[in-house]
């Protein structure tokens, strides 16, 4: 086969980009501009550089970051899963599969990396997320934090939902002894309420978290898509650490009144579906269907992952790419750097299933705008209307929520 043959044959092609993702990833976890690598390598020596590059690399401690007072590296990792159709298997919600013993490595190889913020949640499986990190934490639980979420109303016992959500104090309690057990730890570095409870006042969930604070169990506490007064009133009782909301390129909407708000407080933001539930890497198409299976495929259930909604939105990606282009990189990569560049104190938390999806999402801690590059990009991304809700209809409705007034 010629070379020109070679170029031409998609398997080949495919074995290039795969090679050029990994050669990305390790450059920035190496601490190297990758256009830099890209330059030097040539076709000749990648093959050879790649394994050594690869094997080697981690995203260094200067890469880390505070969300309030507590410092973790500048991506996490989103640990996601329900239980699978085959065997031990577990899947993502964006119909991803990996078996169990594959779930434990990736988070293990993670840390290796220098990911030290772990991201789960009662309600993922529900339990099976939680009980595969502390798994996969055991002999590593001094190198990482572990952030987990209450709120939503499972028969503690059975995981069993019983309808709603349940943030009452006594509740509360009863849950966290649970997630200490599945998570195999003595305590909960950031414990979020998954959605604002709106049937119980937030100083009294501040409360239960205070107390919990002062038995050791947990030691910091956030909220998970709240309404402005909540943050203010839940911070008022005691110090929030981080607000987790929705945040990427596809959706903008923190940027209205919660990061100010974050801001101004002096709390972290961790960034949920930081790349756009899979849209920002470049793999959607216009022609991608989303087909329903159950927990397994959020997206078929999204306004804006419609067919006529995500030929719209395909502009987004549009600039994605060129941008990634631009700065050498891959547009999973772009995504990231552009959500790191907004604010220091933003971390976002990308899920996967592949290590190699993984290790290249750390290529974008790399990754450096000018302040008129980033204007451009800004301005370039704001310039494209979103077409469709982000979430379905009743998943929307928990957003945004304000608690009640205190009895």
């Amino acid at each position: 086969m010629s070379r020109s043959d070679l170029k031409r044959d998609p398997r080949h092609c495919e074995t290039i980009n795969l090679k050029r993702r990994h050669l990305l990833a390790s450059a920035a976890v190496l601490g190297i501009a990758p256009w830099l690598l890209s330059a030097c390598m040539t076709s000749s020596s990648f093959a050879a550089d790649i394994h050594t590059s690869t094997t080697t690399g981690f995203l260094p401690a200067s890469q880390r970051r505070k969300l309030g007072t507590l410092e973790v590296s500048s991506i996490g990792l989103g640990c996601q899963w329900v239980p699978g159709t085959v065997g031990d298997s577990v899947s993502d919600f964006y119909h991803s599969t990996l078996d169990r013993k594959a779930a434990i490595k990736l988070i293990r190889t993670a840390v290796d990396r220098g990911i030290t913020l772990i991201d789960t949640a009662e309600a993922y499986g529900p339990f099976i997320s939680e009980e595969i990190v502390g798994e996969a934490l055991q002999g590593i639980r001094d190198k990482v934090v572990i952030e987990t979420k209450y709120g939503w109303n499972f028969d503690q016992k059975t995981g069993k939902p019983l309808g709603g959500l349940n943030s009452r104090p006594e509740h509360i309690k009863l849950v966290v002894e649970g997630m200490l057990r599945r998570l195999r730890t003595d305590h909960i570095d950031l414990l979020y309420q998954h959605r604002v409870d709106p049937a119980v006042p937030i100083e009294d969930v501040a409360g239960a978290i205070k107390d919990l604070i002062a038995e050791g169990k947990v030691l910091h506490y956030g909220l998970s898509e709240p309404g402005i007064q909540t943050i203010r009133r839940a911070h008022a009782a005691h110090p929030l650490t981080a607000i987790q909301n929705e945040y990427s390129m596809l959706w903008r909407g923190p940027e209205a009144e919660v990061l100010p708000v974050c801001e101004e407080l002096g709390i972290g933001f961790v960034c949920w579906s930081p790349l756009g539930m899979g849209f920002l890497t470049g793999k959607i198409t216009a022609d991608t269907r989303f087909v329903p299976d159950g927990p397994r495929e959020f997206r078929a259930t999204v306004p804006r992952f419609a067919p006529d909604a995500l030929r719209a939105n395909m502009a987004l990606v549009d600039v994605v790419k060129t941008w990634a282009e631009r700065k050498n990189a891959t547009p999973a990569q772009l995504a990231l750097a552009w959500l790191l560049a907004q604010k220091p104190w933003i971390v976002p938390i990308p899920g996967t299933t592949k290590i190699a999806h993984m290790e290249e999402n750390l290529g974008a801690a790399a990754i450096r705008f000018t302040p008129d590059e980033l204007r451009e990009l800004n301005a370039s991304v704001a310039s494209i209307k979103i077409q469709g809700d982000r979430l379905s209809k009743g998943v929307l409705a928990l957003s945004d929520v304000e608690a009640p007034p205190e009895h």
